[in-house]
């Protein structure tokens, strides 16, 4: 009875993962569409959100570095500048873009058109080397371009402008991935674990989308009377509430990530991203009123199967990896011992020789 209660508890414990992970995500998802439609000022809650993350980060490292005796990684300026800021920027810039495309357009729609990112994923990482040339990619590309096209024909709710920003913003966020990838595959930077990523990331990003927020919403917020020209003190409470609780939203999903993909694994957190946009969909159809076609139902089926079939060939060629660096391994432990195993050999026939002398 001992095995078949580890497995339930292994299966509880990543179901609860997966079902923390899908609060997040689905909920900030919602939550910034819910919230734009009277808060006319997308960046400007993005920076909220990016202080919130670095002071909830702040404190939680003080408590990890209490609770293990442990101090936390802290870059020099020159990595902090060189190395973070890349990322960083490629990271504001995609989630500032996101929300601010939540004025335009409906939850599917973003939805589906950020699901294009997996695209622009897959281009960068072909020019950074970091992903091998397949030929099924191209089956994976055809999937997920021709489910969009699908999905976006003749679609009732269709806005130009939005769309161009969601899908600036995913071509952004294969930029952003990317070197997200690189960063945390540097080890002697000591990033992997998400807290101090989103430490350090979330200054550089606040200072890369400032500009663009006082070029867009500088002037119209301060003559607002959400924030600056409110007449009543509750309110101002309210919307800087309100406001913060999306911050604590996106460090729970960063940390829901990590935890999900520690405690199981990356393959474990792109099928549950798979059957998220899902649930997300059939939500924003029946919470949001998002109209969608049964084309554009088969247009999300046909982008879905290439996310898909982009998920199972990282899976077989991470098992292929591991199956030849075992193999590898065999070959150099046994190298080793051969040499041993002759010398062994050699000095019992000279110990014999000397005997037979």
């Amino acid at each position: 009875m001992e095995y078949p209660l580890q497995f339930l508890c292994r299966g509880l414990r990543t179901v609860g993962l997966v079902l923390l992970y899908y609060c997040f995500s689905i909920g900030i998802t919602f939550y910034n569409k819910w919230l734009l439609k009277e808060f006319h000022f997308p960046l400007f809650m993005t920076l909220v959100h990016l202080m919130i993350i670095f002071i909830l980060a702040a404190v939680t490292r003080t408590l990890m570095q209490c609770w293990t005796g442990k101090p936390r990684v802290v870059l020099g300026w020159s990595q902090y500048l060189t190395k973070a800021a890349p990322t960083a920027l490629a990271t504001a810039l995609d989630i500032g873009l996101s929300n601010w495309s939540f004025l335009f357009i409906t939850i599917s729609l973003y939805t589906m058109t950020k699901s294009s990112a997996v695209l622009f994923i897959l281009f960068f990482s072909l020019v950074f080397k970091l992903e091998e040339k397949n030929p099924c990619l191209i089956v994976v590309v055809v999937l997920i371009a021709s489910g969009l096209f699908m999905f976006t024909f003749e679609s009732t709710q269709f806005n130009v402008e939005g769309f161009v920003l969601v899908l600036l913003a995913s071509f952004i966020g294969g930029i952003r991935w990317t070197l997200t990838q690189i960063l945390l595959q540097k080890a002697e930077l000591g990033l992997q674990n998400p807290v101090d990523t989103m430490y350090h990331l979330q200054p550089l990003m606040f200072v890369g989308l400032f500009p663009l927020f006082l070029y867009n919403e500088g002037l119209s917020l301060c003559l607002s009377e959400k924030l600056f020209r409110v007449s009543e003190l509750p309110s101002l409470l309210h919307s800087l509430l309100t406001l913060s609780a999306g911050g604590a939203l996106a460090f729970g999903l960063g940390f829901s990530e990590f935890l999900l993909v520690s405690k199981t694994s990356s393959l474990t957190l792109s099928i549950s991203g798979i059957f998220k946009e899902v649930c997300t969909l059939l939500l924003a159809a029946h919470l949001m009123g998002d109209e969608m076609s049964v084309l554009n139902w088969l247009g999300f089926a046909v982008c879905l199967s290439g996310i898909s079939l982009h998920v199972g060939l990282k899976a077989c060629h991470s098992r292929g990896k591991a199956g030849q660096v075992r193999l590898q391994s065999l070959k150099n432990s046994s190298s080793d011992i051969l040499p041993l195993l002759r010398r062994d050999g050699c000095s019992e026939e000279e110990e014999d020789h000397e005997e037979d002398h």
